[in-house]
């Protein structure tokens, strides 16, 4: 029989453990500090007189997207010879918007939801090396904030330059099929969408929100890598040093 353990003892294994937890606040702070990234003034924002691109940014719960008018999306597409992108686009001849997402192949496919997400299959996102990622890309029939009624969704406006560097982005991350063109994948999680084969590889180092986080970078935007594993640090560094502001 275990004798019990005198109360100093109590106190002294609960203080060795409060301390603990607030070493490691204080070091993922620091560690989100250390890998902040500014954003580049030469894109964004935009000069006031400077014409610009309303975008949206949605939070799912635990899964974030962008948000983008295809119209003119296609057009500065058009205009760099994005064909892989504009393939897309045209398959979304008939919506105003489409709302665009990256994420890994299997579990994203199975997890429309938070309610969805089986541990076993997010560890295996997580932690197995060379994971196949895809896109999920969704016809929008109206503006993001009036179709996603119960989801975060941040608005925010990009000039020509950022634009067009967003497009690019997301023209690299459509994968090549056999012929060159974008490769469907089948059924997409809601509306009218679609998954296609993606480039890059998911993992714990880059999940889905890193990569919104990462094409919003690539239009001039700054940058939080620590911050972005989940939408709400994604969204409170986008308000704090991008500016974006609730959409509703």
């Amino acid at each position: 029989m275990t004798p019990p353990q005198p109360r100093g003892f109590a106190r002294s294994a609960a203080r060795r453990a409060m301390l603990t937890v607030a070493g490691l606040g204080v070091g993922l702070l620091l560690l989100a500090g250390l890998t902040l990234r500014a954003g580049d003034p030469a894109l964004y924002p935009p000069r006031p007189d400077e014409p610009s691109v309303p975008i949206h940014v949605v939070s799912h719960g635990w899964h974030s997207g962008i948000a983008l008018p295809r119209e003119a999306l296609k057009a500065v597409a058009d205009a760099q010879g994005l064909g892989r992108l504009v393939a897309v686009l045209d398959r979304f001849r008939d919506y105003p918007s489409v709302e665009i997402g990256w994420g890994e192949a299997r579990f994203y496919r199975e997890t429309p939801t938070v309610g969805d997400v089986q541990v076993l299959s997010a560890l295996r996102a997580l932690f197995r090396p060379g994971n196949a990622a895809v896109l999920h890309v969704v016809g929008l029939t109206r503006p993001a904030p009036e179709i996603f009624v119960h989801s975060d969704v941040l608005a925010l406006r990009l000039g020509r330059p950022g634009f067009m560097r967003l497009a690019a982005f997301l023209d690299a991350a459509v994968a090549e099929g056999p012929a060159g063109a974008p490769q469907e994948l089948g059924q997409g999680l809601y509306g009218p969408s679609l998954f296609y084969a993606a480039t890059g590889t998911f993992s714990v180092l880059k999940v889905c929100n890193h990569w919104v986080g990462e094409a919003l970078a690539a239009a001039g935007l700054p940058y939080a890598p620590v911050m972005a594993v989940y939408p709400a640090g994604l969204f409170l560094d986008l308000r704090l040093r991008a500016g974006a502001v609730a959409a509703r």
